[in-house]
């Protein structure tokens, strides 16, 4: 699947984990209704609320290792040990040939859409205020232990060293705000995408 092939583009969501980019894109999903989500596979247990199918596809390690060997990913990454995330190439073939996707990854993976699909994607990259804001955020969730907080931090700080790389980057020190950013950008990407003349 090439950027030419594309009926509809690509829309991106990254940041590193705790920034709010899953509440952001659950509010361009609703300002743009005929938005397709793609699902993401993976290997960590849902938390509270999370349903399998819609908020992820969750898999068992020797399954997501399945999807690997058989070319079904479009990307994946181990994020943590153990901890897969990955784009089935299933869920953007299907949505992508209906309206536009919307994918809500993490940043080693949007760095591989943005870099396969060029022009026809669209990366934002959601920081946060600080590293500091974003610990605060990820110990008010109640899922973290001291070991896989610092985990995070630690990978966070590499991935806001990426940021630069992505199309858009938008700090979200309000939500209200970042939320109204994002969606009057993919607004004027969803425009000019349709006045594309090819590659």
């Amino acid at each position: 699947m090439s950027q030419e092939s594309l009926p509809y583009p690509i829309i991106v969501l990254t940041a590193p984990s705790g920034a709010g980019k899953t509440t952001i894109a659950h509010r361009i999903l609703s300002a743009f209704p005929q938005m397709r989500f793609s699902v993401s596979a993976t290997t960590r247990p849902p938390r509270n609320g999370e349903r399998d199918g819609v908020d992820y596809h969750f898999v068992t390690e020797e399954q997501f290792r399945q999807y690997i060997a058989n070319g079904d990913l479009i990307e994946y990454e181990e994020v943590y040990p153990g901890r897969f995330y990955g784009t089935l190439r299933s869920e953007v073939e299907t949505g992508i040939r209906e309206a536009p996707v919307l994918l809500d990854i993490d940043v080693k993976g949007a760095l591989n859409i943005e870099r396969m699909f060029g022009e026809r994607s669209l990366t934002i990259f959601i920081a946060p205020p600080s590293l500091e804001v974003l610990a605060e955020r990820l110990q008010k969730r109640n899922t973290e232990t001291p070991e896989t907080l610092a985990a995070r931090l630690d990978r966070a700080r590499m991935e806001l060293g990426t940021r630069d790389q992505f199309d858009m980057v938008i700090v979200n020190d309000d939500l209200e705000r970042a939320s109204t950013e994002a969606i009057q950008a993919v607004r004027d990407f969803l425009h000019k995408d349709r006045h594309h003349d090819g590659p």
